[in-house]
């Protein structure tokens, strides 16, 4: 069952990544980046999985530390299980898919390429982000330095 859910999971959200790759600019990947759809069903997908995960030392695993704090040793202990670690790749798509999302619709408010960040965000989430930023922030910087020069050649031309 894990397994069938992993898959799906994975499956499920390529076609969204691919959509704003492909097609950034078409009015139905705006519509799909737009929706809460993709949300809700991994969404219910992670509370199953996480339901079928949940022992009765799931709670001890993770914060055995005297003083509540989650400490290494207890969650590797606890991802020793198929069904958790399925649960955390489930609960990892989701994060980065909103992630990717965000990046995808600032991309097009900005009218700032996300492609490559968007392909960083669907394998290394942190790092789309960051490359996302960094695209934003020169693209920015250089359609300012253009717009200034704009203003330059036309004030020496009157």
């Amino acid at each position: 069952m894990a397994g069938a859910l992993f898959t799906f999971g994975t499956a499920f959200v390529i076609p969204l990544y691919t959509t704003m790759i492909v097609a950034p600019h078409w009015d139905w990947t705006k519509k799909l980046a737009e929706t809460s759809f993709p949300y809700m069903v991994l969404g219910a997908l992670y509370i199953y999985l996480l339901s079928l995960s949940w022992t009765s030392e799931t709670l001890r695993l993770m914060f055995s530390s005297k003083y509540w704090l989650p400490e290494l040793p207890g969650i590797t202990r606890m991802f020793s299980s198929t069904i958790t670690v399925a649960s955390a790749w489930i609960h990892l798509l989701a994060v980065d898919l909103f992630c990717g999302r965000h990046v995808y619709l600032d991309g097009l408010q900005h009218n700032v390429e996300t492609r490559h960040s968007l392909v960083l965000c669907l394998m290394m989430c942190p790092i789309g982000i960051i490359s996302h930023l960094l695209t934003k922030a020169v693209t920015l910087s250089l359609r300012s330095m253009k717009g200034d020069q704009a203003v330059e050649v036309a004030t020496v031309s009157l």
